[in-house]
């Protein structure tokens, strides 16, 4: 009895025993920041989908804890420890491909798939694919109905946005009206990315920008220009006329009815639709002369050098910016889907959705932040400039020291893999 249950074990083992047509997947790593428990949620689904589609790979993720994510991503690639798939912010992306870590894609992944995405939707470096993402957010401006309409104003449209002088108008005449003693919330409790994020796009609008983006090196005579100076003295006298709040106690002013309009993110876009209702009006940013313009991109997916697996990492890649993945996503998290094909598999933002206005902000005004590696130092640069002009610093004066630390850093780094020459011939690599 005891050989007979032996041998039936025996074949039990040899039959549950992967065979030549029946090889265990093979594990692919994928490093991602610890973010909300909704895009979590959306992650794990997205991967789970992955796995049981097909029999070759198995993703196995792991999460990071954001606030040492970077420097995780930094140490491991010092001792070649990178797994194969990690998240990175778009803006970083080149950063990431400049110092090595992260491959190109284009040979990679289907062209039709990439070309179906967004601007919000690649991460690129030197003309080269090294990332791609499901979702964006978009900055919009926000109002109530009932409150322009008492106060006589015209509620904002892509057909006609309003210019930067009408804007600063309506808002001298907020305040003027006694109902708001600061019309305009901007989210000056926020430090970090948003100052670029919010208002590099009035630059653009403006005609200006961060960086001469046909070489990536020069920054003189581009964020000091006449255009770039214009709209850091538009964004001072906001403070100056007590037309923004320079030192908010809150961020509660618009859902508790203390201002009238607020320059956020579609993050908000949950919470004050369900809280206004019809009421609340979505409209574009203001219009500095060259239509609106708004920041592109949030966390996407880039493949590391490293990675032994870069067929299977792709097809996950692939997998992410399918339709239906990038619509799986969205009705998730509520984030913008970052494809038309995406959109139109979603309640809110399929043609006739309600939430199809920021699908078409991101589709039609979205600029993507300076595809280059010094953008983290061009970023912090700028948001001191914007604080210092919040503070009272002349324009000029902020974004001239913007500039001489921006050019500073481009020089010391070599270009970052430009050619500073550049900075003469106004282009070129």
């Amino acid at each position: 009895m005891k050989r007979a249950l032996s041998v039936s074990l025996a074949a039990l083992a040899v039959l549950a025993a992967p065979g030549p047509g029946l090889a265990a997947p093979v594990e692919i790593k994928l490093w991602r920041h610890d973010t909300g428990d909704l895009e979590m949620a959306a992650g794990r689904a997205a991967v789970e989908r992955f796995n049981r589609s097909q029999p070759r790979w198995k993703v196995v993720v792991e999460a990071i804890p954001q606030g040492s994510y970077t420097e995780s991503i930094t140490a491991a690639s010092m001792v070649g420890q990178l797994p194969c798939i990690i998240a990175l912010d778009q803006p970083t992306v080149p950063n990431f491909a400049w110092a090595g870590h992260v491959r190109p894609l284009d040979a990679l992944l289907p062209a039709d798939a990439v070309a179906r995405l967004l601007e919000g939707g690649r991460g690129t470096y030197k003309g080269q694919l090294y990332s791609v993402g499901q979702l964006d957010v978009v900055l919009v401006l926000f109002a109530r109905r009932s409150q322009l309409a008492a106060l006589g104003m015209r509620a904002a449209t892509m057909q006609q946005p309003y210019t930067a002088a009408e804007f600063h108008g309506l808002l001298a005449q907020a305040r003027r009206s006694g109902r708001f003693r600061f019309p305009l919330d901007l989210n000056a409790r926020f430090t970090g990315e948003w100052y670029s994020y919010a208002f590099s796009p009035w630059l653009q609008s403006a005609g200006a920008d961060l960086i001469d983006r046909t070489g990536y090196v020069r920054v003189d005579g581009v964020l000091n220009s006449d255009a770039a100076v214009g709209v850091g003295r538009y964004y001072g006298r906001l403070f100056k006329d007590k037309l923004a709040e320079r030192n908010p106690a809150d961020d509660k002013a618009f859902e508790q009815g203390r201002v009238l309009f607020h320059y956020t993110g579609s993050w908000k876009a949950r919470q004050y639709s369900e809280r206004f209702g019809g009421d609340l009006l979505v409209m574009p940013p203001p219009d500095f002369g060259h239509g609106p313009k708004i920041g592109a991109a949030s966390w996407q997916w880039g493949i590391t050098r490293s990675c032994k697996q870069a067929e299977g990492a792709a097809a996950f890649l692939t997998h992410l910016i399918s339709p239906q993945e990038i619509a799986a996503a969205s009705r998730t998290t509520g984030l913008v889907p970052v494809s038309a094909e995406g959109a139109a598999l979603t309640e809110h933002y399929r043609p006739d959705g309600d939430w199809r206005l920021y699908f078409e902000f991101a589709r039609r005004y979205a600029v993507a932040r300076p595809a280059s590696p010094a953008y983290p130092a061009l970023s912090s640069a700028f948001e001191k400039a914007m604080a210092d002009i919040r503070s009272g610093k002349d324009a000029a004066e902020a974004l001239d020291q913007a500039v001489d630390a921006m050019e500073h850093n481009i020089s010391r780094n070599n270009g970052y893999g430009y050619s500073l020459a550049a900075r003469k011939s106004g282009g070129g690599l």
